[in-house]
């Protein structure tokens, strides 16, 4: 389990990554940065990262988080904890992942409630195309809609 071809984010797609060009530029939106966190192979790892981003975005004083995974698999229980740990915090969050016919996750919390599956497959499936079934611009504008909602229920 995890990336496979279709959900393989290319360099190229780095370079020009539709959910930080789509947050830079809008206007009511303060883009702190970019987080990057790997999926160590030990459940304890897979805790501590999930905290320590968390604790990184409380500590930044973020108003809310868009989180992006470009696996899948067991790379869900790594997400799932760094939901939850941002969650808690009290700091409003939305997924990105890649989920297809599965539907679900290997794990679940109560914060992820706003999740945006970047299937592109008809079938719902991993496929052998490069970059199919990654992040595009009208996946990013639905996770930043979805966040700004949950933002404004939180008043902030």
């Amino acid at each position: 389990m995890g990336i496979g071809p279709s959900t393989k984010e290319t360099s190229l797609h780095h370079f020009r990554d539709p959910l930080l060009d789509v947050v830079a530029k809008d206007s009511d939106i303060d883009l702190q940065g970019v987080l990057l966190v790997g999926t160590p192979q030990g459940n304890k790892e897979k805790l501590l990262v999930g905290t320590r981003a968390a604790a990184w975005v409380e500590a930044m004083r973020s108003d809310g988080v868009i989180i992006s995974l470009d696996g899948w698999g067991n790379s869900h229980v790594d997400f799932a904890n760094t939901v939850e740990q941002i969650g808690k915090r009290g700091i409003p969050v939305v997924g990105m992942s890649f989920i297809g016919t599965a539907a679900t996750f290997v794990v679940k919390n109560e914060y992820m409630d706003t999740i945006v599956d970047f299937n592109k497959s008809e079938e719902g499936i991993e496929t052998e195309v490069v970059g199919e079934n990654t992040v595009n611009e009208r996946d990013a504008k639905k996770a930043l809609a979805l966040l700004k909602l949950k933002m404004k229920k939180k008043g902030v």
